[in-house]
């Protein structure tokens, strides 16, 4: 009897903020067309760090008023970016609030790394979290107490997400990967990169990724 033939193997780097719309779509759209590949592809994703607005003050900064400054959007444009945002994301399961302030996001990154360590599962649970949190809920992913709550709602230890906090842990390690990333031409996220070769940008419809994800697999040496 001839031997099984193993399925090809596919790593994701998925580049992105937590403060980040077309992230959490990337995110989503990514996952299910992982999903919709089934086992004729075995896929290792890891998520990578990114901050879109790395100087933000620890007040964080009013969203539109950060927008306009940032992309010089009239009200108007900013509007018809929301609605479109809020589509995608429902369309993919996701809802999108009207949120207030934008955060500075490096303390939650640096719990993501801390959650790598932990487990795959962990991390991508602890990440699906915190953009549930800023973007539905609104909440400040940048407060030590909130993010607290959902390392321990994520099963992470809250004592030691506190402990990491209230330190500098992992803080060389998470810019080490951004610089990694902004150094090799990343300046705009999500950015989707598979087996450290082919780059996806933008949060893609679920069959842009899987088409994609298929054509990459097919030239993959078993």
């Amino acid at each position: 009897m001839s031997a099984a033939i193993e399925p090809p193997v596919l790593r994701i780097d998925f580049v992105s903020d937590v403060s980040c719309p077309w992230c959490a779509v990337g995110l989503k759209s990514l996952e299910q067309a992982i999903a919709r590949l089934g086992d004729a592809v075995k896929v290792d994703v890891h998520l990578q760090p990114f901050e879109l607005n790395p100087q933000m003050g620890a007040a964080g900064q009013d969203i539109t008023e950060h927008l306009v400054q940032k992309y010089g959007s009239t009200p108007a444009q900013l509007e018809q970016n929301r609605e479109a945002i809020r589509q995608r994301g429902a369309a993919l399961g996701f809802t999108f609030n009207l949120r207030n302030r934008v955060y500075n996001t490096f303390d939650a990154h640096r719990l993501l790394h801390w959650a790598a360590l932990e487990g795959a599962e962990l991390e991508r649970s602890l990440k699906h979290a915190l953009l549930r949190a800023y973007f539905t809920d609104g909440d400040d992913v940048s407060a030590h107490a909130v993010l607290i709550r959902i390392a321990g709602e994520t099963g992470l230890d809250p004592a030691r997400a506190s402990e990491i906090l209230s330190s500098a842990e992992f803080a060389d390690d998470v810019r080490k990967r951004e610089s990694f990333y902004t150094g090799n031409g990343i300046q705009s996220v999500p950015a989707v990169i598979i087996n450290e070769r082919h780059l996806i940008s933008g949060g893609q419809p679920v069959e842009v990724f899987e088409q994609a994800l298929r054509r990459i697999a097919a030239g993959v040496e078993r």
